[in-house]
């Protein structure tokens, strides 16, 4: 299996995209971590589902925005099973506003969502895989941030800032043997929870089929596609991969 003997911590990993990262390492063999600041509940069933392939999963409640609590959660995860090989700063919000009625509140709590902890769960995974000599990092990006879109300023700042900060740890801990890289990924099918962070499709019609034909293969991105471009990055398979970005957008953005 493609991750066998490795441990992986996976933040946002109650539903959507992570949970389906977790089940998909759970899979190839992988010990997890399991994080979310809600929803106890649904993440003690995603664990549940990851366990019944045999490996070893434990959760751990916390805000991974807010430094003590990130902090808190590498730690549990070192105390209780030992090391951590793989990290994916999931954990995202993605409301749509227009920047002129965005307020500063909102505009930092998008940043250290989206952005500041995963500089937080750097610093506190980082010197465990430097004192090993090895291991995985990598932080969850988004299309907005490589083909802008109305109405998220905030979403599209912290995701182009993340892809600096994953650029700038990967040069500066390459020659410890640790990897950094970023998942951008495109629109995705996945159950919304908050209908209130896109305003803008209240009424309409165009939902979850909205304008597929600006991608050129036609369809939304599963979950799955998104979890196997982690699995991917996670695995030795890309051992020689690191300071990039993966866009699984179906072709919408091109080089």
């Amino acid at each position: 299996m493609r991750l066998s003997n490795k441990t992986a911590l996976i933040t946002g990993a109650s539903r959507n995209i992570g949970k389906h990262i977790a089940l998909s390492f759970a899979r190839e063999g992988a010990d997890l971590i399991l994080n979310t600041s809600k929803s106890r509940d649904l993440l003690d069933a995603a664990a549940a589902e990851c366990q019944e392939n045999g490996v070893r999963v434990i959760t751990v409640m916390g805000d991974v925005s807010v430094s003590r609590e990130a902090k808190a959660i590498v730690h549990q995860g070192l105390e209780e099973l030992g090391k951590i090989d793989i990290l994916v700063s999931n954990a995202a919000i993605r409301p749509h506003k227009p920047i002129i009625d965005l307020t500063d509140e909102e505009w930092l709590h998008v940043l250290n969502v989206n952005l500041t902890a995963s500089f937080y769960l750097f610093k506190a995974v980082l010197p465990h895989m430097m004192s090993r000599g090895s291991g995985s990092m990598i932080a969850m990006g988004g299309q907005v941030a490589i083909t802008g879109k109305p109405y998220t300023a905030a979403v599209a700042a912290s995701k182009t800032g993340l892809l600096g900060l994953v650029r700038a740890t990967a040069a500066e801990m390459a020659p410890h043997g640790i990897r950094v890289n970023s998942i951008n990924p495109g629109r995705t099918d996945t159950e919304r929870h908050h209908p209130e962070w896109y305003p803008e499709r209240v009424g309409s019609k165009q939902d979850k089929a909205v304008k597929l034909h600006e991608i050129p293969l036609r369809r939304l991105a599963t979950k799955a596609d998104i979890a196997n471009a982690c699995l991917f990055l996670a695995s030795d398979e890309a051992a020689y991969i690191t300071g990039e970005q993966l866009n699984v957008v179906g072709g919408r953005y091109m080089v």
